[in-house]
């Protein structure tokens, strides 16, 4: 027995499914369950982190090399690091699905089914803030969490779209090199961690999600190049949803192949019999022992072989070559943007407040609805028709003869970007995600120019500020102040 309320039928399943190794499942539900952050090296190394945090006794996750156990004492959610972007809180299993895509720098990549934003984020990492990265969510309250955690971690090349899948492979054919499928599905992985996920559990829910997974599967097929990669994962342990979800893939798309990846001690392979292949008349199996053997590279995380919850993963590679010039089809073609040049008070803040320079001045990189203007990613789809909550970096607004720098321009920037800097003591810190102004001592505010401060925390950005005497007037946003 264990403290968790499970469903008679899942534990009848995982008993048949795991046979001699079912007791040593079933108890992972009654022991901790492992937290762990992923260092944004979008902002500083993993190193700098490790020396500037103050973070004690973080334990590496083996499958992310930004990735770090940490104890829950640490209260890490809570922490003004949290808050500059330095780090994402993310269960460790839930960091392999992006590690194993790997995604380069200046590729174009879609994360499919996107919010919270976890994968997302890492995938910006692992393209060092180039290329294009859309994130998309069907579920608009999910939608804009994935934005503000977009926003959060810096990230600069990606679009945050609000669509079914099927719309967006109507708009992008053979467009990325690589695409993540982190499906919805019955969350049976999550069991340990979310009360919720058992109650809404039922063996229905599973076959709906089956369903809903093969639709996915073949939009992300329609907008993958080929010889680009697929990983499909779920957090579940259901055979339907995991091996038989890419069975049936594979049987319907011959073209594709599982990649012979590497697995982590720990780490399982997928089994052929849990989706009944390999179980079948000589006539049946006739054709599909190309199947069985794919399905024993993709990879299963059980919470008692791993420190982590339970995961499924599969990496696919589609078959075929295209030139190094190849682009895929925009149905509505490129974004149209505007030169920064053209706008006076962008270039005047720029000027006075950077070191650093965000965009060239004479191509049409920004985009503009009402005052609000953004920097497009290098070869933004247009976003017409489309239900877009950000369109690359929000740069700021334009107001009566001014432009006023955004939140997400702020945790974007490195200290070393902006020409004033004010660095926050750990009360100050903690005063200025509150919303309180900043008072600096008469003897400092020689050393502090007016005008645009960029304030930081132990290496990190985490807003604006603007010095009135001896005073730095807080612009940290209100809707996100603790």
């Amino acid at each position: 027995m264990t403290s968790v309320q499970l469903p008679k039928a899942f534990e009848e399943r995982m008993q048949d499914m795991l046979k001699n190794a079912y007791p040593a499942f079933i108890h992972s539900y009654d022991e901790e369950k492992k937290s762990a952050l992923r260092v944004n090296t979008l902002k500083g190394t993993v190193e700098e982190f490790l020396a500037n945090s103050g973070f004690d006794g973080l334990k590496p996750v083996a499958w992310e090399k930004s990735g770090f156990y940490y104890d829950e004492a640490l209260r890490a959610g809570k922490h003004p690091l949290h808050e500059a972007g330095a780090y994402y809180i993310q269960e460790p299993s839930a960091m392999a699905p992006a590690a194993y895509l790997d995604a380069k720098p200046y590729e174009k990549v879609l994360d499919l089914c996107a919010a919270p934003g976890g994968k997302s984020t890492q995938i910006a990492s692992y393209m060092e803030n180039t290329g294009l990265l859309i994130c998309n969510e069907i579920n608009p309250a999910r939608a804009k969490i994935l934005s503000e955690n977009i926003e959060r971690m810096g990230i600069k090349n990606a679009v945050v779209t609000n669509e079914t899948p099927q719309r967006l492979s109507e708009l992008f054919i053979g467009c990325f090199d690589r695409v993540l499928v982190d499906a919805p599905c019955s969350g049976e992985g999550m069991f340990r961690k979310n009360e919720e996920a058992v109650k809404e559990w039922s063996l229905e829910n599973v076959r709906l999600c089956a369903e809903r997974q093969g639709k996915i599967l073949e939009c992300a097929d329609s907008m993958l190049r080929a010889g680009g990669r697929l990983v499909y994962s779920t957090c579940t342990f259901s055979p339907e949803e995991n091996e038989g979800s890419i069975a049936g893939f594979l049987k319907s798309h011959p073209d594709y192949e599982i990649e012979d990846i590497y697995k982590y001690e720990g780490m399982a392979s997928g089994s052929p019999e849990w989706a009944g292949c390999g179980q079948m008349n000589d006539a049946a199996q006739d054709g599909l022992d190309y199947i069985t053997s794919a399905l024993k590279r993709t990879i299963r995380l059980f919470p008692h072989l791993i420190e982590g919850e339970g995961h499924y993963i599969a990496v696919l590679k589609k078959g075929g070559e295209v030139p190094a010039a190849y682009r895929g089809i925009y149905a509505n073609g490129l974004q149209k943007g505007i030169k920064p040049k053209e706008i006076k008070e962008l270039l005047e803040f720029a000027g006075d407040a950077l070191n650093t320079s965000l965009f060239d001045e004479k191509k049409e990189c920004i985009v503009r609805f009402g005052g609000q203007l953004y920097l497009m990613p290098d070869e933004m789809p247009s976003i017409d028709k489309l239900k877009v909550l950000r369109a690359g970096l929000h740069l700021g607004t334009l107001k009566k003869n001014r432009f006023e720098p955004s939140h997400a321009l702020a945790l974007a920037l490195k200290p070393n970007d902006a020409k004033r800097i004010y660095a926050l003591s750990d009360d100050e810190a903690a005063a200025f995600i509150n919303g309180q102004a900043i008072n600096i001592a008469s003897d400092a505010e020689t050393s502090v120019e007016k005008g645009w401060l960029l304030m930081t925390y132990k290496g990190y950005s985490i807003g604006w500020g603007k010095l009135a005497g001896q005073m730095i007037k807080n612009h940290y946003p209100k809707g996100l102040r603790k």
